[in-house]
């Protein structure tokens, strides 16, 4: 189990939890003084990973957006700045917006910006 305590910055701290279950994962992920929980799911050679918020969530590419907009939920998806996909969730922290539902975009995420914008934006 490992922790990082929140400094006095504005970079996110995350914090891992690693549960005992090899098929989940979660990270707690303090923006802007607000807690987030990220979720890391393995699927073959690939993750899905997205973070969630009160408001709404942010995801890698396996995440539909749009079908989260048939139940009112802010979604957007994010592709990664470097690599063939995120991985984890300092990807998708970096990563940038490709896709924002009705929801997102009234709320304010845009395309291009990044997935830790977006998220900020959801708090």
């Amino acid at each position: 189990m490992y922790a990082i305590y929140e400094m006095k910055t504005s970079e996110p701290v995350i914090e891992s939890k690693k549960k005992e279950n090899p098929f989940f994962l979660f990270d707690k992920i303090i923006l802007d003084g607000k807690e987030i929980t990220g979720y890391i799911i393995p699927i073959g050679d690939v993750n899905l990973v997205f973070a969630r918020t009160m408001r709404g969530l942010v995801g890698c590419g396996a995440i539909d957006v749009i079908a989260l907009e048939k139940f009112k939920i802010p979604a957007a998806k994010v592709r990664p700045t470097a690599g063939d996909s995120i991985k984890n969730i300092d990807d998708l922290l970096s990563g940038v917006v490709t896709i924002a539902n009705t929801f997102a975009r009234d709320a304010g995420v845009l395309q291009k910006m990044s997935g830790e914008q977006a998220l900020k934006i959801l708090i």
